[in-house]
């Protein structure tokens, strides 16, 4: 096997783990809460769904402090390893009071913004964000955490920590939730991740690269991990956003077509995050290796890269496709529902082949400096995607899969050439380069 590919597979499979395991308690903690209700399910979700927003906040320090340190790492200079994980450490201590005390603040005007008025919804809404919000503190340091130990190559520990947290959130919530209602699930939720954040600093003071990462961080270092994962950040929430309006554009087909969608795009997230994994594992391996000085095998690592998360796609669209039936009746759905579904899984196989590329490929150009390239493909793709998908609609659940298919068409046709455009090697454009101050 080639050696990029077997590096790639093994840097990549522990963060598809850990993002299955998240994942896994999310629909268990669901579980949990529906027993107390309509009102409850809702308000967790309003929670949940705000805490995947604040997460693009999180990947600003998280994912620039990745990159930074897998530069560092693959230079083999301990020193600029460890300013990063200071200029890191000093982001998240500016950007986290602004989220977790305006958040607490704000928490009955968000709830409020969210659920669209009053409802049965909006005190439990209230209730949990009174301690989610203020958790995003641990939250967030448990995702910088997480980038420190992906950047120095060790995503087996992230792995570790996203299991240790979700399996204690297994055993807590029916406790928890039994005692404190809605709330009991965002107290089990905060003090199993400070358990997860306490092992997971351990951790880092037992890494020799990052031993010793004491001192007062320079405006230079922070200056370099903003610049670094702000456009990562960036591309993230411009995803984001489109899959709301997305769910918008579905829903005027009715109901039924609504609950498909959202069934599927539940399961395929199985698949999504495969390629989401391949995408950190190239991003940390690219850093690595242009670190080192070898930038002319950026274009091998890109091809493994396509090469790997493209098998993984083929195998999903098959999978998806032949599987759909029982995929839809294991859900519960009625059978109309089950049928829009099956149909949208089957049709679906060609923007997830595409996608599969795309994603990935995008962790090369991050490893390497190009995020800001990225996020102009994304945003030019997502302005594609949306009027296609409102035009398409009308050709049913079919039209938006054609829609997706074409929007990440084009969203490939950019990304290629000016990937095998970015030929001149880091190390000539280090003045230019996002965290250059490392060589």
């Amino acid at each position: 096997m080639n050696a990029h590919r077997r590096q790639l597979i093994s840097l990549a499979h522990p963060v598809y783990l850990s993002l299955l395991a998240s994942v896994a308690a999310g629909i268990i903690n669901t579980v949990w809460v529906a027993r107390l209700g309509g009102s409850a399910v809702a308000a967790v979700a309003v929670a949940t769904n705000t805490e995947n927003v604040l997460l693009g906040v999180a990947l600003v320090f998280g994912s620039g402090t990745t990159v930074l340190v897998a530069h560092a790492r693959g230079a083999g200079d301990r020193a600029a390893a460890r300013a990063a994980v200071r200029g890191g450490w000093a982001l998240w201590a500016v950007v986290t009071p602004v989220v977790a005390v305006g958040g607490f603040l704000a928490r009955e005007p968000l709830a409020r913004l969210v659920l669209g008025g009053e409802s049965g919804a909006l005190p439990l809404a209230v209730g949990y964000f009174a301690i989610s919000l203020p958790g995003m503190a641990v939250f967030f340091a448990q995702t910088l955490v997480d980038g420190i130990l992906k950047g120095a190559g060790d995503t087996r520990t992230p792995m570790r920590l996203a299991l240790l947290a979700n399996g204690l959130i297994l055993v807590c919530d029916p406790w928890l939730i039994r005692w404190y209602g809605v709330q009991g699930a965002a107290v089990s939720t905060v003090l199993c991740r400070c358990v997860a954040l306490a092992v997971g600093l351990a951790a880092l003071r037992r890494n020799a690269l990052l031993r010793e990462c004491t001192g007062v961080p320079s405006r230079a270092r922070m200056r370099d991990t903003l610049r670094t994962g702000l456009p990562m950040a960036a591309d993230f929430g411009v995803r984001q956003g489109g899959a709301l309006v997305m769910v918008a554009i579905v829903a005027r087909l009715g109901v039924t077509a609504v609950a498909a969608y959202a069934i599927a795009y539940k399961v395929m997230y199985v698949a999504t995050m495969a390629f989401y994994a391949v995408r950190q594992a190239a991003a940390i391996h690219t850093a690595h290796t242009l670190g080192a000085g070898r930038a002319q095998e950026r274009r091998a690592i890109g091809r493994e890269t396509v090469l790997l998360s493209g098998a993984v796609g083929v195998a999903a669209a098959l999978v998806l496709g032949l599987a759909a039936p029982w995929i839809m009746a294991a859900f519960g759905a009625g059978p109309a529902v089950a049928d829009a579904g099956v149909l949208f899984l089957r049709c679906v196989g060609p923007y997830l082949l595409l996608m599969a590329g795309f994603i990935a490929l995008g962790g090369v150009f991050e490893g390497s400096g190009g995020a800001p390239v990225l996020l102009r493909v994304t945003v030019v793709g997502t302005a594609v995607q949306l009027p296609l998908a409102y035009g398409l609609s009308g050709l049913g659940l079919p039209g938006v899969c054609l829609a997706l298919a074409l929007a990440m068409t084009v969203q490939c046709a950019a990304a290629f050439p000016l990937f095998r455009r970015r030929r001149e090697p880091v190390r000539n454009r280090e003045a230019s380069a996002p965290g250059s101050r490392l060589a």
